[in-house]
């Protein structure tokens, strides 16, 4: 079978790309690494006869040193990221630097590959594909391109799944140090921009693993994406539920619904927007199934993610009503599927229009009618199967809501 360079190179630019850690433990072929900003910015192969795809992109990319052919881990040596391999001196701190850099590819970089069969010369096709390449989707290759600045955000969302602590954070600090000492930038403003965003990163995000989450949110006013709070039930496997919470700042004047929901301008005062917040949601909830009651959750989402010119996260919507419609057809008519009139049916306790609350009722609704029509899942695979009540256990992401 011949294998047209052209139509290598068209199905590398083509490609959906996805998380490195799916990268094919049995394959050799071509590959491309993609940037924490979704660009093609590396082409390469598993010219060795001994390496897979999952090798190179996941192991050797990745968690690679800095410095070699390890081009993901070269292009993210920066900031709290940065160490110097060579320092002895700081190898407890760059360590711990490095863990961090490979946590943040695992969470925001992805790639690409088309496996080859052994019998063809790889290396040969590589080249050929480089050699019509475009230039921005081979940028890394030779190192064609500087380091990148640290991408703020998303790191400090990858701090927030790592869940670490203060001895963790003053690693990082000195670290960032260092690098600033030796490639300074605008440290006054790179300094603002870290301090305003970690100053509301101070829970973690319960750890999983979680078989699904509920959504829920409330918003300051008519505009969908006038988001004020976020709510999310984490289900376990063994149906507990943590909750976790944010308000967030919509910064707006228009404050119609405080008289529904409590929230107001003075809540929200020093609250992470919802830019500040989305990267955390994202790094969580992607590939997982995340439950709303009714529609208005997921398009506030995409009403806010529109407003701030971010992509919308492809997360795995459902709906908890269509979730109760099965289990109790007979509310149909008779008051509805509606949080309100599930709470006296269904027994549950909450306070409603409270993200988190309502979040965690939607949870509910879920376990329940999984429950009532006798299966283990409806959102996704599980072979536990349990009538047990839910165990409570919330979280909530600072700042608190303010007494007035």
């Amino acid at each position: 079978m011949h294998y047209s360079a052209s139509k290598l190179l068209t199905a590398l630019l083509e490609t959906k790309p996805r998380p490195t850690r799916e990268a094919p433990r049995n394959m050799r072929g071509l590959y491309g690494l993609v940037d924490h900003q979704g660009d093609l910015r590396y082409i390469g192969s598993t010219s060795s006869a001994d390496q897979n795809l999952y090798e190179r992109i996941h192991s050797r990319h990745r968690t690679g040193s800095e410095g070699k052919s390890h081009y993901f881990s070269q292009m993210y040596n920066t900031g709290r990221m940065w160490r110097d391999r060579r320092d002895p001196a700081t190898k407890t701190d760059g360590n711990i630097a490095k863990k961090l850099r490979n946590a943040f590819i695992a969470d925001h970089c992805s790639a690409v590959w088309l496996p080859l069969p052994d019998s063809i010369d790889i290396p040969m096709l590589e080249s050929e594909v480089l050699a019509i390449a475009p230039k921005n989707a081979i940028a890394w290759n030779r190192r064609g391109m500087p380091v990148y600045d640290e991408p703020i955000e998303l790191v400090n969302a990858t701090l927030q799944r790592l869940g670490w602590r203060e001895h963790e954070f003053s690693a990082l600090k000195r670290q960032r140090e260092r690098f600033l000492a030796q490639f300074p930038i605008s440290t006054d403003i790179l300094t603002q921009q870290i301090s305003v965003k970690m100053k509301n990163i101070t829970n973690s995000f319960p750890q999983g693993p979680f078989r699904f989450f509920a959504l829920d949110v409330e918003t300051a006013n008519n505009n969908r994406g006038s988001i004020c709070q976020i709510g999310v039930a984490c289900v376990r496997p063994d149906n507990s539920i943590e909750t976790w919470m944010t308000y967030v700042d919509p910064q707006t004047d228009m404050w119609m619904w405080s008289g529904l929901h409590g929230i107001s301008a003075k809540t929200v005062q020093g609250a992470p927007t919802f830019a500040e917040v989305l990267p955390i949601l994202n790094t969580v909830l992607r590939d997982h199934v995340v439950y709303q009651h009714s529609g208005f959750d997921r398009s506030a989402i995409v009403a806010a993610c529109t407003q701030n010119c971010y992509s919308v996260p492809m997360w795995q919507w459902r709906n908890s009503i269509d979730v109760a419609r099965s289990a109790w057809p007979d509310l149909k008519g008779n008051g509805g599927y509606g949080l309100a009139n599930l709470k006296p049916f269904l027994g549950l306790e909450f306070n409603h229009h409270d993200a988190a609350e309502d979040a965690r009722a939607a949870a509910e609704v879920v376990l329940q009618a999984e429950h009532a029509l006798s299966i283990s899942s409806l959102c996704c695979p599980s072979h536990y199967e349990s009538s047990t009540p839910t165990q409570r256990n919330e979280i909530t992401f600072s700042p608190q809501k303010k007494t007035t």
